[in-house]
Parts: structure tokens; C-alpha cells; sequence
């Protein structure tokens, strides 16, 4: 690890300097990891900063976790080792998801329901593999709903448990601006094309990806992916493949399902052949996450419902969006 060079790096991206003697000292406690195997940050493959962030958390040092992978991120945009982000993703997507159910749950049922339905079951902690945090939302979803029930268990989660990256205001305002929705996904989709163009020349990443032309081709082929397409007063929209170069190249469903899910608390269920021991209602939480774009391009309320995702055994996240009626013209 060129320390001196990264420590620049970190200055003239205006990180404090307390910032940065943190972010060292995690990477150096990194690099002690990774020289018991003989092994370098600068080099290393997918899984070893998974084994890293796991042994953290075995060992009572789930606090340092967060920082950690702050500073890993920093260091593979430093070194531009971008298959880093990729696994830093999959570790930390979504991963207060739960903690904001337990919240949630307490505000409006109560905190002695809440307390029942999360009794003597630790919510996962930012740090473990991904693919064990289904065994946690099986067993949470069977409670809520033999608790409150599967209606009120939908309505807990259609607002999503986790916040949404990103603004969303140049997109209303360029929506206001054409005063017409088909032209408006015309245009968002030609932008998501573009930008995925633009990453493949850069060989950087979409989320949690890289693109190539096979991935671009899939995006332009399917109509439905961002931001869909209009179907009389509904919003046909699915979500492009969380890994869209895997999912392509996968040879079974469950793989396809895999890759294609973006939900860290679903995943490991479809890739395992699982997903028929949880509720597939958890997929309102993803609904929800949809809805929040909707709703500031129509400023107000929208109704979200999932058509399919990989849980309920089809390939890529579909839903449906309900067009306010003053925007039908």
C-alpha cells in the first residue's frame, strides 16, 4: 500500500486529516489480515475483504466494520481496483434494512409486540456475509405475519426500509417540462443507455457493475428496465439486473434470480433454493423503493404493486405504477 501517496489522495478529496488516520488504521489492520495468507490489498480477489469484515465482527470489532469499508472504498477508487466496490456493495446494501423494521414495528405496534416478534434473534450486523441474512428475514417475516398479519405486514414494508441514493428533482423538472409521460420515459431511458455507454469507456461502475455491450444491448432490448414503459393508466417498470453481466451468463434460474435481486436480506434464499420459506410480501420493501421515485415525479402518493421478482420465481424485479389520473392525457 503506497501510504503516503493514498494519504495525498485522501487530502485533495477534502478528507480531514482525523478522518484519514482512521481510514490508515483500518487498512493497515487490513493488510495484517491479509499478510496471515500471504496476501496484499493491492492483489487481492473477490470474498477476502468479506472474510475481513466478518472477522471484525466475530471477534467484538463490528464497531470498526463501518469504518473500514469506508476506507477500503476511498482506497479502490485510489488504486481504481473498482471489483472492490462491487464486493464493499454487496457487504453494505441496505444493511440497516432491519434495523429500521425493529424500529418501524415499535412506532406503530408497540415496543412489547416489537420485542416479541424480535425475541432471542440478533439482527445481522453490517459486516457478515450477505448470504446469511436471509435465514434472518425468513424468520422475521413468519412472525410479523402470524403476529399482525400479512396485509398489515404489507403495509409495514411498502414504504421501504432504506432510503434512496441520488436526486430525484432534475428528473421532476425535466418531467414538468415535457408536461407528457411517454416522452418523459422516452428520455430516461435514452439517459440510462448513455450513461451505461459512458461507463463502459471509463470502465467504471453502475452501482454494483460493469457494463459492456452485451449489458447495454439486454438494457436497450428490454423495454420494461428503467423507467419503463406506459401501459394505458399503469407504469410497466423493472429493474436492470443487479449483476446484469452475471445474469446473463448464468445457466439456471436460481442464479439468474440471484444476480438480477438487488436485496441483500433476499439473495442468498434464491441463489440457495430457499426462497419458498420467505415471504415473498418482503418485496413490497422493493415496490417501495420504486414508489419513492414516482412520487416526487408526480408529486404526490403513488400505488406501487410487484407483477414478479426473483423470490416469487420470475427473473427480474417487475412492477406496476399507477399514473395519477391528471397525467393519463
Amino acid at each position: 500500500m503506497n501510504e503516503k501517496e493514498f494519504i495525498k489522495y485522501l487530502s485533495e478529496n477534502k478528507v480531514s486529516q482525523e478522518q484519514t488516520a482512521i481510514y490508515i488504521s483500518r487498512l493497515n489492520e487490513f493488510n495484517s489480515f491479509l499478510d496471515k495468507s500471504d496476501k496484499d490489498i493491492d492483489t487481492i480477489s473477490n470474498g477476502e475483504i468479506t472474510k475481513f469484515t466478518e472477522d471484525l465482527v466475530e471477534n467484538g470489532k463490528k464497531d470498526l466494520v463501518l469504518d473500514a469499508i469506508r476506507a477500503l472504498i476511498n482506497y479502490a477508487n485510489f488504486i481504481k481496483a473498482y471489483d472492490y466496490i462491487v464486493e464493499i456493495i454487496d457487504i453494505s446494501e441496505s444493511y440497516n434494512a432491519m434495523d429500521n423494521l425493529y424500529q418501524r414495528v415499535a412506532e406503530q405496534y408497540g415496543e412489547k409486540l416489537r420485542n416479541e416478534i424480535f425475541e432471542d434473534i440478533e439482527i445481522p450486523p453490517l459486516g457478515i456475509d450477505p448470504e446469511r441474512k436471509p435465514e434472518f428475514t425468513k424468520v422475521i417475516m413468519k412472525r410479523l405475519e402470524g403476529k399482525i398479519g400479512e396485509e398489515k405486514t404489507i403495509e409495514l414494508l411498502k414504504p421501504c426500509l432504506h432510503g434512496r441514493p441520488g436526486s430525484i428533482e432534475k428528473d421532476r423538472e425535466d418531467f414538468l417540462k415535457m408536461n407528457d409521460i411517454d416522452e418523459f420515459l422516452k428520455v430516461k431511458k435514452q439517459e440510462l443507455v448513455e450513461r451505461l455507454q459512458n461507463h463502459q469507456k471509463e470502465g467504471t461502475l453502475e452501482f454494483a457493475q460493469f457494463i459492456d455491450e452485451e449489458v447495454i444491448n439486454f438494457v436497450k432490448n428490454t423495454p420494461t428496465i428503467s423507467p419503463g414503459i406506459r401501459e394505458g393508466d399503469k407504469i410497466i417498470t423493472a429493474k436492470m439486473p443487479y449483476q446484469t453481466k452475471n445474469f446473463l451468463q448464468a445457466k439456471d434460474n436460481n442464479m439468474k434470480g440471484f444476480y438480477s435481486c438487488y436485496c441483500p436480506w433476499v439473495r442468498g434464499a434464491i441463489k440457495n433454493d430457499t426462497r419458498q420459506e420467505l415471504s415473498s410480501h418482503f418485496c413490497h420493501c422493493s415496490a417501495g423503493y420504486t414508489k419513492k421515485y414516482w412520487d416526487v415525479i408526480f408529486d404526490q402518493p403513488t400505488i406501487v404493486e410487484p407483477i414478479e421478482t426473483p423470490l416469487t420465481g420470475g427473473l427480474i424485479c417487475t412492477f406496476t405504477v399507477q399514473i395519477p389520473e391528471e397525467f393519463q392525457k
